[in-house]
Formats: C-alpha cells, structure tokens, sequence
C-alpha cells in the first residue's frame, strides 16, 4: 500500500503537529507501508501546476491520502482524492477550542474556525485524532465523517541520552536545584500565567522550553509574561534539541487548559519525570492521579503537588517510574498498527462502494 502522509508548510511550522506527523511517518516505517510526503509531482505546488499544464497530472500516485493540516494544500489533495476515488484520511490536530487562547485574535477566530472545520473534516471517509475527548469535541459539531481515536504515541528513540544534556543545560539558563519546567510553544492555553504565577510565590527555579511571538501576533499574556517575567523564571526561546529541556528539568508542570492530547507530556514520563497536570478531561482519559502524575484543578492545589515533589524525591522517582510505564503504551509500534488498521479499512470501504455502484 502506497500512503500520502502530508502536512503542508512543513518547513515553516513547529510545534506538535510537526512533531505528531514525524511520529506518524516514523511508525509506518516500521510496517510495510510505502510513504510520499509530497502529493505533487516535482514535489511543489508551481511544479505540479506546469506537469497539469503539460497534460500529465500534478498529483503523485497513492492508494490513500492522509493530510495532517487543513489549509488550502490539503484542501486540494482531499478534493482530488473525491475525484479520483481515493480514500482521504483527515488528521484532527485543529479544534476551534485549542485554536483559542493561543495568538493574538485566535479568540475571534476560533468561532468561524470551527464551521470550517466541520465542513473540511465532514470531507474524510475518514478522521482521526489523537483523543476521546477530541473525538467528542468533533462529534459536537458535529463533523458528518466517521471519527476514530489514535494516540500521536511517543518517539522514544528521539529521546535517547536526555540525561546527559542535565549539567550542560543548568549552566546554559543558570538553573539550580529542582527545576519545575514546561517544553512546547508558549500559549495562554497551555497555562502559562498559572506557571508565572506559581513561579511568584516559590524559590524554585522554573524554566519554559520552547519559542514564543515577540511581533503582532503574540497575545497581550504572552507578551506580558515573557518581556516581564518572574525572576525565577526563564523563557528559553525555540531549542534546536528538546533532550536538553527534558534534561535539565525535575518537575514537568503542565496546566493546560485545553489539549487534544500532548505529546510532551508523553516525552516527559518517557524521560521518567515527575508531571503535574491540570484536572481536565483529555488527562484522565490517559493518566491516573497519584499513579503517574499529580492532577490539580485549583492553584492552590498546583502549588501543593509542586511543593510535595520539590520536598519529596522518593515520589518524584515512584511517579516518573509509574510514568515511563504510561509512556510506553503509546510506543509508535502500536501508532503503526493504529495507521495501518485505518488505511485498510478506508481501502476496503471504498472497494465495497464501487462494487456496489
């Protein structure tokens, strides 16, 4: 079977879902799946526009197209796939609520994001998402696809030898004793003023990795935190190795509001790490509460769980035991399995429906 696994703009995005689509692409390589990344021959839109010109087709071959984004790339490949009869596989990475809260007027978007949303997803024959309770949030649209959970799993072996970035890392940021920190991009959503704010009232060093908006499309929270932040606090920018991050931390405090999944709450218990999450729905879907993290719903409750594990380094070690554990159920073998499962089953319905016309 020959599979599109496309996220358009690769070169200009971060964050996780390039990190899920690299997962993907690294858990079909262990099965007998042949992988194209690029639905266009000559492997850019302009070069596919002059081979359609030319009467030779701007679209690469492929049994099933799997895009990752939704934005007009992904457009064009779901609506080439109607027309030639290609089973189209849509990645639910977006939701209007995950949108929100994280740049400057995503709150405003969020609301006609989703009417988009569920027209561009109702195009699959069908959608996956990392979660349940992403699962559900589509339903509620509701997206006329059907809508099947698949974990974005953990890259293990991207993780190999954290351990030695530690003293490195503490020197660089100027990090002493137990360090409380976050990886990811630096949105409201994620919990930052939560973080700050729990950062004000501790002696902890507490350390963010990971980039953020300095222009116009940062929000005026990010903005704030980040130019002023606590002096216990540090922002360290995009790093080109995430090991150095999972390194140098103890504590993985994580107090989302909202998330589909998060997958570097996975890296953290695959690191062994203590992690403090926010009590919401798509955790405890994943995670159990004093079996491998701390679950709060109040900050002062936050505040506990971090002095507990700052206090405790036998229950840091139990939790993070508990948690490689965890991590290890959403291995990419499985992810793997996960993907294949799905491009089959779309391949068999769309057999079954030209046999029946």
């Amino acid at each position: 079977m020959r599979v599109l696994n496309y996220l358009e703009l690769s070169s200009r995005l971060r964050g996780g879902m390039v990190t899920a689509t690299k997962q993907q692409r690294a858990a079909l390589a262990k099965t007998d799946v042949e992988v194209v990344t690029s639905p266009w021959k000559g492997d850019h839109p302009i070069a596919a526009v002059e081979y359609e010109l030319r009467g030779r087709g701007g679209f690469r071959e492929y049994d099933v197209a799997h895009c990752n984004l939704v934005g007009p790339g992904s457009l064009a490949v779901a609506r080439h796939a109607k027309r030639n009869d290609i089973p189209l596989v849509l990645h639910a990475h977006v939701t209007g609520e995950d949108f929100a809260e994280s740049f400057r007027g995503s709150n405003y978007i969020a609301g006609p994001l989703k009417q988009y949303l569920k027209w561009f997803y109702s195009q699959a024959d069908l959608v996956l998402c990392p979660s349940e309770y992403t699962k559900g949030v589509l339903d509620s649209y509701p997206v006329d696809a059907p809508v099947r959970p698949v974990s974005n799993g953990v890259d293990t072996d991207s993780l190999a030898g954290y351990e030695g970035f530690r003293e490195e890392t503490r020197e660089r940021f100027d990090l002493d004793g137990v360090v409380v920190f976050a990886v990811g991009e630096v949105f409201e959503r994620k919990g930052l003023t939560t973080f700050c704010e729990l950062a004000q009232e501790t002696d902890y060093d507490f350390a963010w990795f990971g980039s953020y908006e300095e222009g116009p499309q940062a929000s005026a929270t990010v903005s704030e935190w980040t130019e002023n932040p606590p002096t216990n606090v540090t922002f360290t920018g995009w790093m080109d190795d995430k090991r150095a991050a999972f390194g140098a931390g103890d504590v993985y405090l994580f107090p989302a509001k909202v998330e589909n999944q998060g997958i570097a709450v996975l890296e953290a218990m695959a690191c062994g790490k203590a992690v403090v999450l926010r009590d919401i729905p798509v955790f405890r879907e994943f995670y159990t509460d004093g079996e491998d993290c701390l679950m709060c719903s109040t900050h002062e409750e936050f505040r506990e769980a971090v002095d507990r594990l700052a206090a405790d380094p036998d229950l840091r070690k139990r939790l993070g035991e508990n948690a490689r554990e965890t991590a290890a159920e959403h291995s990419l073998e499985r992810v793997g399995e996960r993907l294949v499962e799905a491009y089959e089953d779309v391949s068999v319905s769309a057999e079954n429906e030209v046999t029946s016309d």
